[in-house]
């Protein structure tokens, strides 16, 4: 008689934090080698391991981007980025924004091999869009991060409070309660984001 085997399974936390020590170039590698799995790391080295982002999550993420690379083929400002791109800030941590955005003088100063790798500067824009495992608390320190290492403008969006912040440098964010448009003020000149597909 033949009796199947039950598989052991683990059940992980989301996110995975772990504690390695690794070099940016391992850390790279660990990124080229696992690319099913989103990868961040922390100022101070911890390795954050996250799970893929749901169908809606998705789409809206392509909504947000879409929407900003229209502007940008326009107006030829700069470079935008997905939620698959990684930025090395300036204080050493390895973020992921879903959405980011680069001024075209800052990326042209990057050689070929730094624009080919994780881009080695802070975004000037970036927007989170929340899935429904993120923590708000931990989204808002990411947020302040980016805006440490040197972004003008960041827009977290809370599809479950249908809620947006705006994060500004030297300011307290600014919450809007389910806007419909959005405007990218003076970082994003005439770029206006068209919340009510996200709502």
């Amino acid at each position: 008689m033949v009796t199947a085997m039950s598989t052991p399974t683990v059940s992980l936390p989301t996110p995975l934090i772990l504690e390695l020590t690794l070099t940016d170039e391992q850390y790279y590698q660990l990124c080229q080698h696992h690319r099913d799995l989103k990868f961040e790391r922390t100022a101070t080295g911890e390795l954050i391991v996250m799970s893929p982002i749901g169908g809606n999550t998705g789409r809206y993420n392509v909504k947000l981007t879409t929407q900003l690379d229209l502007w940008n083929t326009r107006t030829q400002l700069g470079e935008v980025f997905d939620s698959s791109t990684g930025f090395k800030l300036p204080n050493g941590a390895d973020r992921s924004p879903d959405v980011a955005w680069v001024r075209g003088d800052r990326w042209h100063t990057l050689t070929p091999e730094q624009q080919e790798k994780f881009v080695p500067l802070c975004p000037d824009f970036v927007i989170e869009l929340m899935s429904p495992s993120d923590s708000l608390e931990r989204t808002r320190q990411k947020m302040n991060e980016y805006l440490e290492n040197g972004t003008q403008l960041g827009w977290l969006i809370n599809r479950k409070a249908k809620q947006l912040e705006v994060f500004r440098p030297r300011q307290s964010p600014e919450i809007l309660n389910a806007p419909n448009i959005i405007s990218g003020e003076t970082v994003l000149p005439e770029f206006q984001l068209n919340l009510s597909v996200i709502w």
